[in-house]
């Protein structure tokens, strides 16, 4: 297992949790699209499972600030860059051609920017962000280079899901993942918020805000 410095392990980590956050993203924003053209005020409710301040005064300004004001620190297009700025600076780690699914993806962002009905382009992003996921699985050679991209993905995973009250069912496997993965990298945890967090996934009934601030307490050690 290569060891790696604290600021490439960060990078990698925050790496799969920005990933993770815009794909994620992508899905609830699609999933709610049509209701909020259609009824307008159902964006309030997006931002609140989200537990994002509701800054945007009318459905079309969230239409558009939230998908893609790079200004705005909680918008699925400033989650991208962060991925993209990462990315970019663990070149040497993950490879040139994994680089350029996430570069596809803010292409593909860019091109939504500009066009008035962006859900095909949002597909795009995803589906670039799978692959992504998919060409590190198989082309990057080091197991811990892989490993901690997942981690990060998996933490971010849980947080969301925590938010956005998920299933028992997704919550245990996402937990159950991460319990796998953790141990097989070099980055470092508090093994206490591990067993809590497997200890609070199990509990009925779930205590959303509990398991949200356990993950949170996870890696910052």
């Amino acid at each position: 297992m290569g060891i790696k410095s604290i600021e490439v392990t960060d990078r990698l980590y925050w790496l799969g949790r920005y990933s993770e956050r815009v794909y994620t993203s992508l899905r609830l924003f699609a999933k709610s699209y049509d209701d909020m053209l259609d009824k307008g005020d159902t964006y309030g409710e997006l931002c609140r499972s989200l537990e994002i301040p509701n800054i945007y005064p009318t459905a079309q300004n969230f239409l558009r600030r939230y998908p893609f004001d790079e200004s705005d620190p909680n918008s699925i297009a400033s989650n991208l860059r962060r991925a993209y700025d990462n990315a970019v600076e663990l070149r040497q780690e993950i490879g040139t051609e994994e680089l350029s699914y996430i570069q596809l993806a803010v292409y593909e962002m860019n091109r939504a920017r500009l066009s008035d009905a962006p859900m095909l382009e949002f597909q795009k992003i995803a589906d670039n962000i799978l692959a992504f996921w998919g060409i590190i699985d198989d082309q990057v050679e080091d197991e811990n280079t892989r490993n901690i991209i997942k981690v990060g993905k998996r933490v971010e995973r849980i947080d969301l899901f925590g938010r956005l009250h998920a299933s028992q069912v997704d919550l245990h496997r996402e937990v159950r993942r991460l319990q796998g993965r953790i141990d097989r990298c070099t980055i470092r945890y508090d093994r206490a918020c591990l067993a809590e967090l497997g200890r609070l996934v199990e509990a009925e009934p779930l205590d959303y805000s509990a398991i949200v601030q356990t993950v949170e307490r996870l890696t910052a050690v």
